[in-house]
């Protein structure tokens, strides 16, 4: 997926004169209460540059620290693999930036109540917030260069329009904090999943296949295993498509199985899901015989990738029901 809304144009809207005067006095009373709290306590709140946040802690870790600094939000799904490339980037120039803003990560799987509220479209989406006012930022993978720009524009406007201009933070403590949270690594229960897992990350898809399938061969059950290896199928069927041609051939050849599967798995990847679940009911309610059986079973695949509790999931297997009986 191609990131768009690369600007801080869209930002305009957060200059109204009213909001940014009380942006900017709402920025200067977080100032003053940070500064009078315990060393201890100061320290501890400004090395969170990296903080994983559900719906529960929404309030607190997005809106309430909007008022001190920027709030940086990585919407992303362990199933994304755009996600997997940008989600490093950010946390890596949150660090980098050392206080000038917060990256607050958002798996959509988890909390599909903010993913519904921000009108997120497709995964990765970063968005922001400034002094509790949201904003997009941009959509899909996107190269370092281009995720630094946009930084530096949200940084500039934040400090311009709302005197917000985040803590300075020491890097090293600022990682070490990240590392206390995620707490001590754990020993991987079963080798041969991690090598799995660590030939999925590495690009090394028939690898991961073969590993995946080794694990389920001994452990029919294990639901972190099929996960994997649907996502490992679903990356290899897409790896070196051409998204427009594809798209082109769906769109041109309604009736044409083989072109909806290849459009659907192109929607899961870019974070299309609904969209990628209805393309394949519909291709099987008009179809029949192997045709339908083939459309039917890649539906299931492709749960199985985005997990069975999904309420996405959920919908459509109830409206696969409805089609097959």
């Amino acid at each position: 997926m191609q990131p768009r809304n690369m600007s801080m144009s869209g930002a305009v809207d957060l200059s109204a004169v009213k909001a940014a005067a009380e942006a900017k006095q709402k920025a200067e009373q977080a100032r003053a209460q940070r500064a009078a709290q315990p060393g201890g306590q100061q320290a501890a709140a400004a090395v969170q540059l990296v903080v994983d946040v559900d719906e529960a802690g929404f309030e607190q870790e997005v809106l309430q620290r909007s008022a001190e600094v920027p709030v940086v939000i990585d919407f992303w799904a362990e199933w994304c693999q755009p996600c997997k490339q940008l989600s490093p980037i950010l946390e890596r120039l949150a660090e980098e930036y050392a206080g000038r803003f917060v990256l607050a990560k958002i798996d959509v799987d988890a909390n599909q109540m903010l993913f519904q509220q921000f009108g997120v479209q497709g995964i990765p989406a970063v968005f922001a917030v400034i002094a509790g006012q949201a904003l997009p930022l941009f959509q899909g993978a996107a190269p370092e260069p281009q995720v630094r720009q946009v930084l530096d524009q949200l940084i500039e406007a934040a400090e311009q329009r709302f005197g917000i201009v985040g803590t300075p933070v020491d890097p090293e403590q600022a990682a070490a904090a990240r590392q206390q949270q995620a707490g001590p690594p754990q020993p991987p229960a079963n080798p041969t999943l991690a090598a799995a897992h660590a030939a999925l990350d590495a690009g090394d898809l028939g690898g991961a296949i073969q590993a995946y399938e080794n694990v389920l061969s001994d452990e029919p059950a294990n639901l972190e295993a099929k996960l994997g290896l649907g996502q490992a199928r679903l990356l290899q069927r897409v790896q070196g498509a051409d998204a427009a041609k594809v798209r082109k051939a769906a769109a041109d050849n309604p009736s044409d199985v083989d072109a909806q599967l290849a459009c659907a798995d192109l929607d899961l990847v870019g974070g299309h899901v609904e969209d990628a679940f209805s393309r394949l009911v519909s291709t099987v309610q008009r179809t029949a015989g192997d045709d339908r059986e083939t459309a039917r079973v890649r539906l299931l695949e492709l749960f199985e990738v985005v997990g069975p509790d999904d309420p996405r999931v959920v919908a459509a297997r109830g409206a696969l029901s409805r089609v097959l009986f």
